[in-house]
């Protein structure tokens, strides 16, 4: 069989399939449905320096290849999961990621500090396309400058593995990932959801609370494998893709394209067993067409 091990800097990952941030919940609500050791790591839902109520509903709606949702980063907050969640997690024999959110960098990087003093959460991946309540709204991710001011902030507090998940939403991603890595992400992840919208034609309103939503699902992959490809040219640092991942085919377009390993979202919620279906398929393809280990059809196009 081909090895299927891969490297995110210092993270060592058993094989190239994780959970992206939202869809997995803690992992633990999934642990009746798959054996969580055997994920290459797990991401556990947006955490906050301080306790989220979230959007009010609704604030999810199925779409046509996807679903768009505006859950609003509902948590109890870091110090919640600290002292509630973590000592559930921490022996689970895989690697668990923090995804951190705020609303400025010191939020980020005062959240990203105290999860650096739990021994058994080895990354954390920062959620960048939060609003920035000093512009606006504007979200961190979408300008060079709003990206590198956090990963910058978080650096200097935080000392493990540290990944920056990307928007989508921007003119040039490329930029914005070199932003990144040059105030020291170890790693990025992208894509997060593209910003979309439903309406109901009969209330003639938006069917989702606020109006607008972040979309995902196989809708959005072509434009995620593009963007993974684009960035995994630019940067030295290694690359996490997602997007519209269902299947193993899909998960080695993503390799294929750059990406060091990969996240399945969406498709937790179909097939909550969907991430040990797409490790066993990328093994068994690789072992269909000789190959040794899965590095080697990393950035193979």
């Amino acid at each position: 069989m081909a090895t299927l091990n891969v490297n995110i800097k210092s993270l060592k990952l058993k094989n190239p399939v994780m959970t992206a941030s939202g869809t997995f919940g803690y992992g633990l609500e999934f642990a009746d449905f798959v054996a969580l050791d055997q994920i290459g790591g797990i991401i556990v839902k947006g955490t906050t320096l301080h306790p989220r109520q979230g959007n009010d509903y609704p604030r999810m709606v199925e779409t046509a290849q996807g679903m768009l949702n505006c859950v609003g980063l509902q948590n109890k907050g870091v110090d919640y999961f600290c002292q509630h969640i973590y000592p559930q997690v921490k022996d689970i024999d895989t690697n668990v990621i923090v995804n951190v959110s705020g609303s400025a960098p010191d939020d980020y990087a005062e959240c990203a500090a105290r999860i650096d003093a739990l021994e058994k959460i080895p990354a954390i991946e920062l959620n960048i396309s939060c609003p920035n309540v000093k512009q606006g709204g504007m979200a961190f991710g979408v300008t060079t400058a709003g990206a590198a001011s956090v990963v910058r902030a978080v650096r200097e507090r935080y000392h493990k593995t540290l990944i920056v998940k990307l928007s989508p939403n921007v003119t040039n991603i490329v930029d914005i990932a070199r932003a990144c890595e040059d105030e020291g992400a170890d790693s990025v992840s992208l894509i997060n959801t593209l910003m979309g919208m439903a309406i109901d034609i009969e209330r003639r309103r938006p069917v989702l609370s606020i109006a607008t939503g972040g979309l995902s699902g196989p809708a959005v992959k072509p434009v995620a494998v593009r963007m993974v490809w684009q960035v995994a040219h630019a940067v030295k640092i290694p690359v996490i893709g997602l997007g519209g991942i269902m299947t193993a085919e899909d998960a080695i377009e993503f390799l294929m394209a750059g990406a060091t390993a990969i996240e399945i979202g969406t498709a937790n919620f179909i097939d909550p067993a969907v991430t040990i279906r797409v490790r066993d398929g990328i093994s068994q393809w690789l072992d269909r067409h000789g190959c040794r280990s899965v590095q080697e059809i990393i950035g193979a196009v």
